[in-house]
């Protein structure tokens, strides 16, 4: 399965988001997914399935949990496919920045102007 393929479905989009914040067990992931997505427990555990049988999460027993985590090797490759398009929205947000600064900067000087009160 192609990674946009995988990362295309909402449901594991949002297991990838619970795990980037560090190592979950299976049932905690679930029970958020269930809460979120209305899904059935074993509707869960099948992307789970797909998201470790594609390389986007690893998993270790600890004692009868199973703990998931981001295995970030395909969404490298993700990136690396993105950086031919990167230039589409980094010129924009690097002018929003200007622009921020500016509007940043154009306050101070009127506060700064600005008699203290009393």
């Amino acid at each position: 399965m192609h990674a946009f393929d995988v990362l295309g479905d909402p449901v594991r989009r949002r297991i990838l988001e619970l795990l980037a914040d560090g190592e979950r067990a299976a049932g905690e992931v679930s029970a958020v997914v269930q809460a979120e997505f209305g899904i059935s427990q074993p509707a869960v555990s099948q992307h789970l399935k797909v998201l470790r049988d594609n390389g986007f999460t690893t998993v270790r027993a600890v004692g009868a949990r199973r703990l998931y985590a981001v295995d970030p090797a395909p969404l490298r490759e993700v990136d690396v496919w993105l950086q031919r398009y990167r230039h589409f929205w980094t010129s924009p947000l690097d002018a929003l920045a200007t622009e921020l600064a500016r509007g940043r900067r154009a306050r101070r000087l009127a506060e700064a102007e600005q008699p203290p009160p009393g």
